[in-house]
């Protein structure tokens, strides 16, 4: 419950606790605490087991803590019946991401080298020139402005 409490913030809260309570009523004041933490865990612990019950037999290894989403992806990713272990080790981010740099600045990737059988003058097969300026589409080409139509 307190994993990331050090010693010396223990002592503090020991310190603050016996100045602000008193000595004299410390103890009645930790049985106090200890008693409504108690209660508490049996309140949840019965909610816990009315809700499993609810839920029926299909439901018997239904856990709480599951709801947790970093659980649940982590379980998940253990079990793995979508094959994300597959795809995840199928695709590397850094080759993708060096072939559409590679792609863009105009240069030559190991794949799109291997793919294609036979050399092409000027640009690759499937590569745009970024240094051409796009073709404008002649005047007949275009369809006709209709405006009632905006």
């Amino acid at each position: 419950m307190f994993n990331d409490i050090g010693p010396l913030e223990l002592v503090a809260l020991v310190v603050l606790a016996v100045l602000v309570f008193g000595p004299d009523k410390l103890p009645k004041v930790i049985q106090d605490v200890t008693r409504t933490i108690r209660k508490i865990r049996e309140f949840s612990d019965s909610a816990k087991q009315d809700i499993r019950q609810e839920l029926g037999p299909e439901f018997k290894d239904f856990e709480f803590e599951d709801l947790n989403p970093k659980t649940f992806i982590r379980k998940q990713m253990e079990n793995d019946e979508l094959g994300l272990k597959e795809l995840r080790n199928g695709f590397d981010l850094k080759k993708e991401m060096a072939e559409v740099t590679d792609a863009v600045h105009g240069r030559d990737t190991d794949s799109s080298a291997s793919t294609s059988s036979t050399p092409s003058s000027g640009s690759g097969r499937g590569r745009v020139d970024m240094s051409k300026k796009p073709e404008t589409p002649a005047a007949e080409d275009r369809p006709p402005f209709d405006a009632d139509a905006t």
